[in-house]
């Protein structure tokens, strides 16, 4: 692992009043609000989530599906493998933070330090806070974190160039037990027409239910090697993923002209 110089001890929140609401009472309802319109779909405890990550206006409804699944027997879960793609900022590998936590409206959250020092040894990870400064991909997801886990920590984790079979293997060394949960951030398509983005991203929907990663790429989602490597180790590990929801925001809160595709997918032992 290669580290830079340690910085400030908190991650403070890049997207607060952007993505999601500043206000932490206006953000809790909201995210209530989200988690409320859907019921949990399935009875097994989710060992994974992919869940969009644009503003709450336009995907939130797709990731409040994903994380009402956690209302089952939320309790058990005290550490969150939270990955997704990095938007500004370059890394080569996968990018792993040194702060001591995260920070939103609704509080903060503790990075796992342990967790840290265990992947240390991978080449391909690096310890640095810049790609995280800016990043939205993981933080939108906090706030649902916060509100249906009473207590955890987390494992921020932003993938640049990186094979998908070295997120699998990351992904394999921090599993864990029932105690960890790994929630990949990954928007669907990008800037089609409403029409073309339906049947993108149910290709895309298909893929991802059938575990063939290699039929992945970015024209197919952002975050695409996350959920490549998390498809891989799903596999190797006999979980199934079930869909939750799929739209675009042509749906929510955008024209049809140029949409976004949002998905998003519970893994769990198969009942």
């Amino acid at each position: 692992m290669r580290a830079d110089v340690q910085g400030s001890r908190t991650r403070p929140a890049a997207v607060a009043g952007l993505f999601y609401p500043r206000d932490p009472v206006r953000l809790q309802t909201e995210v209530l609000e989200l988690l409320g319109g859907a019921a949990p779909s399935s009875t097994a405890m989710p060992k994974a989530l992919i869940a969009p990550h644009a503003g709450y206006v336009y995907s939130g409804r797709v990731a409040g599906a994903a994380f009402a699944e956690l209302r089952v027997d939320a309790q058990t879960i005290t550490r969150v493998v939270l990955i997704g793609p990095a938007h500004y900022v370059h890394v080569d590998g996968i990018a792993v933070p040194r702060v001591k936590n995260f920070e939103t409206p609704l509080g903060r959250v503790l990075v796992d330090t342990e967790a840290r020092s265990q992947i240390a040894p991978l080449e391909f990870v690096t310890q640095t806070d810049a790609p995280h400064a800016p990043e939205h991909s993981l933080e939108v997801e906090l706030p649902f974190l916060q509100t249906t886990l009473s207590s955890f920590q987390v494992v921020p984790l932003v993938v640049g160039d990186a094979p998908p079979q070295d997120v699998a293997h990351l992904l394999d060394q921090l599993w864990g037990g029932a105690e960890t949960l790994i929630v990949v951030s990954s928007d669907l398509s990008h800037y089609h027409s409403y029409e073309t983005a339906q049947r993108l991203d149910l290709a895309t929907a298909q893929a991802i239910e059938k575990g063939d990663w290699v039929s992945l790429g970015s024209s197919e989602a952002c975050g695409w090697l996350a959920v490549a490597g998390l498809l891989i180790e799903s596999q190797r590990r006999g979980l199934e993923a079930l869909r939750l929801a799929l739209c675009n925001s042509g749906d929510t809160a955008g024209s049809q002209d140029r949409v976004v595709g949002y998905g998003a997918w519970m893994f769990a032992k198969a009942e």
